[in-house]
């Protein structure tokens, strides 16, 4: 394993394109392992993303005491969490105590069975719920399914790709590629969703040891939103707060949505003292300013979706003619119909 410290000042691109522009990094202490990369952003907060030798495809947070280490979310296989807490050893070697889920989608959850057997998984009562079947299957159901069948496809693609490159640096990233997403597909199949032990309904809070007295860790959940048991993870002497996918940089994944909802609880979000927070996809954040425009983007997205349903538009077609482009976000016209379905089948209640 390397471990590299370095500086580090610029954003890399994430996962997709509606990312919106932020303010530059402070200098922000970095060490890499060969599958992530954490910037501390506070004395023992770190954010971890990874470098893409192993698909993790979600952010993370680590907290580090004297002690012991808390971990905020457990990325999308458990060979992805494996990866995590083997490079865990570049900041820390205090051991794993708790590990917390920001909400229960695979991208942030998947990776909890790969935890040492004793720890304390923490999570909200619906994220429970869901990971431990009693409300649908997670793996039979579309948002998983939506992001996981297409992988044998895309490991496909890239397997035809690497046999009809020529060039051989462009021959050996798409090798890098097929490498990382066969692996990827493979551990697929080796998810047990594992939930929470400890649950909470709007709030907990703990204290871990550091070495100036302790840190106040409030877990809170303001809402239905993301889904229906987002908890963000604040510190308020640091003023840091992991937001997991309740607020991105850019547009979140509403197919499990609460759109109309999901305002008010970004309400709660925004009472917290924080300058920093880090969300469960793309770069550390340092401005506040896409949290208003997320909340303008999701009432005027509930107003127009609702008003083709009104007139019998059906969610497809919906999908294809809203055009929200007068959000700053948003490109070109249309939404992720996964979005439209969702708020459809709310309406529809």
């Amino acid at each position: 394993m390397k471990t590299r410290i370095a500086r580090f000042s610029i954003f890399s691109s994430l996962l997709c394109v509606l990312l919106m522009p932020v303010q530059s990094l402070a200098q922000d202490r970095v060490v890499e392992s060969d599958s992530h990369r954490f910037i501390e952003v506070a004395d023992g907060v770190w954010f971890a993303t990874g470098t893409g030798s192993v698909y993790t495809m979600s952010n993370a947070m680590v907290l580090v005491g004297e002690f012991d280490t808390l971990v905020v979310d457990s990325h999308v296989t458990p060979a992805a969490a494996r990866a995590l807490l083997d490079s865990l050893q570049v900041i820390t070697d205090k051991p794993v105590r708790y590990l917390v889920n920001s909400h229960y989608h695979f991208d942030h959850a998947h990776g909890n069975q790969a935890f040492p057997a004793g720890i304390e998984i923490i999570g909200h009562e619906f994220t429970r719920a869901k990971l431990n079947g009693d409300i649908g299957n997670v793996l039979t159901e579309n948002t998983f399914k939506s992001f996981s069948d297409p992988v044998p496809a895309t490991v496909a693609t890239l397997e035809r790709q690497v046999a009809a490159e020529s060039d051989p640096t462009r021959k050996a990233e798409l090798t890098e590629r097929h490498r990382v997403q066969l692996e990827y597909m493979n551990a697929i199949a080796e998810v047990q969703p594992t939930p929470p032990n400890i649950t909470l309904e709007t709030k907990m809070t703990l204290f871990q040891v550091v070495a100036n007295g302790s840190r106040e860790i409030q877990l809170r959940h303001f809402g239905r939103a993301h889904t229906g048991g987002d908890v963000v993870i604040y510190l308020p002497q640091e003023k840091v707060v992991f937001t997991g996918d309740m607020m991105l940089p850019g547009l979140a994944y509403m197919g499990d949505g609460h759109v109309d909802e999901w305002p008010a609880a970004l309400e709660g979000l925004k009472t917290l003292d924080f300058d920093i927070w880090l969300p469960g996809h793309g770069p550390v954040m340092r401005t506040r300013d896409p949290i208003d425009n997320f909340q303008a983007y999701l009432r005027d997205l509930w107003d127009q979706a609702s008003a083709l349903h009104r007139r019998g538009v059906s969610a497809e077609e919906a999908a294809q003619q809203l055009d929200m482009t007068s959000h700053s976000m948003v490109r070109a016209v249309g939404v992720d119909p996964r979005a439209i379905r969702r708020i459809y089948a709310l309406l529809n209640n």
